[in-house]
């Protein structure tokens, strides 16, 4: 799966927690989240739209808070999916609120390899052709 394919898979199965997402697809909207945020600040800085610092929005500007906003759905869809395609349910995302061990865990399923076979969340993403 390409770099625009993920993107246009991810935004266009926008709130989509159901199914499977292979690792490609997961890690390439990641940069796209990277990318979008890097941007987002850069637009900030010359705008000068910068926010201050709260414990809410950090260091984000407005155009950032706008992205991240933009953003969440999608990416906690994405996450679910790439769980299933790993044979974990969804609600493992709760480990986000669990300071630091919480996304390390994560981090360590995102990047364990698919199921090779049918699991209860449907077919691979490569045999349907989504995991390319």
């Amino acid at each position: 799966m390409s770099f625009s394919d993920a993107v246009s898979t991810c935004l266009g199965k926008y709130a989509d927690f159901s199914g499977r997402a292979g690792r490609p697809e997961f890690w390439w909207f990641f940069v796209f989240n990277v990318a979008a945020s890097l941007m987002a600040s850069i637009v900030d800085g010359l705008a000068g739209t910068d926010v201050t610092s709260t414990p809410l929005t950090g260091d984000q500007g407005l155009v950032g808070i706008l992205v991240t906003l933009a953003l969440v759905v999608p990416n906690l869809s994405v996450g679910a999916r790439r769980l299933h395609d790993t044979g974990r349910p969804a609600w493992w995302l709760l480990l986000l609120l669990v300071p630091c061990l919480g996304i390390l865990v994560l981090i360590v399923f995102f990047c364990l390899p698919s199921q090779p076979h049918p699991n209860r969340y449907g077919e691979p993403p490569l045999q349907t052709g989504a995991g390319r």
